[in-house]
């Protein structure tokens, strides 16, 4: 399993949000600007970043500046994801050179379009994320319902050649209350490709999550309060 470290990016500075609400935000400046924790996390064994733009998600600006910063100085692989709402964008990001993008917003309201880049880039390079509030997947910054469950919208993605989710319970996200256990368990025996968001809060959690079957794990809060370095995650992962 991948652990995934996160950076989240909002006015050019690294914040968590909890809950995805931008009124209860946490400002990691300390830490760094996203470029300097996008090296920091590439040199203490990152094999994949995740990086998000949040003020794209909320709509009030883009951090692409900052994102083509950050590709020119690490050489680890990027997922970008936040506020990919046009198909146009989403190829210019792809063109980038970033590894992977993450759509959620068009992928529900343009379907055609995922197929589109999956044809065009292929299907490592596109992700669905699928963030939901108690297994019904939420979008448009998680303000809107889709109205359909978790496994419905996976079931149709996949048919429409879509290899990678990222699944995020917004219940959790930003909390360290832990992963929703219940709706990724359930994905994983239908054998997507998961990558987990949301909750986890110690070496216990990924090692949880590795016996479920997700293939990759975002980490971000608790990598950003020290409550296990990355380089302690890489290691338990590795070794249980």
């Amino acid at each position: 399993m991948e652990v995934i470290p996160a950076v989240d990016i909002m006015r050019g500075k690294v914040v968590r949000l909890l809950r995805g609400n931008p009124k209860q935000r946490t400002s990691y400046e300390h830490l760094g600007d996203p470029v300097h924790l996008a090296m920091r996390w590439e040199a203490e064994g990152a094999r994949l970043i995740h990086v998000i733009d949040l003020d794209a998600a909320l709509g009030v600006g883009r951090n692409l500046k900052t994102i083509k910063l950050i590709l020119k100085s690490i050489k680890v692989p990027l997922q970008v994801g936040g506020g990919i709402r046009t198909l146009n964008l989403a190829g210019h990001i792809l063109s980038l050179g970033v590894n992977r993008i993450i759509l959620g917003s068009l992928a529900f309201s343009n379907p055609s379009a995922i197929e589109t880049l999956i044809n065009e880039f292929g299907g490592e390079r596109v992700a669905v994320a699928l963030d939901h509030k108690g297994g019904t997947v939420m979008f448009r910054g998680w303000k809107a319902s889709s109205g359909i469950s978790v496994e419905e919208a996976a079931e149709n993605f996949r048919e429409k050649g879509v290899k990678i989710f990222l699944v995020t319970s917004t219940d959790r996200d930003g909390t360290l209350l832990g992963p929703d256990v219940k709706v990724l368990s359930s994905l994983c025996r239908k054998d997507y490709r998961i990558i987990a968001a949301g909750g986890v809060r110690s070496i216990d959690d990924l090692l949880e999550l590795k016996r479920l079957g997700v293939w990759g794990t975002v980490v971000g809060k608790a990598l950003y309060e020290g409550k296990f370095s990355l380089g302690e995650a890489l290691k338990a992962v590795m070794n249980n």
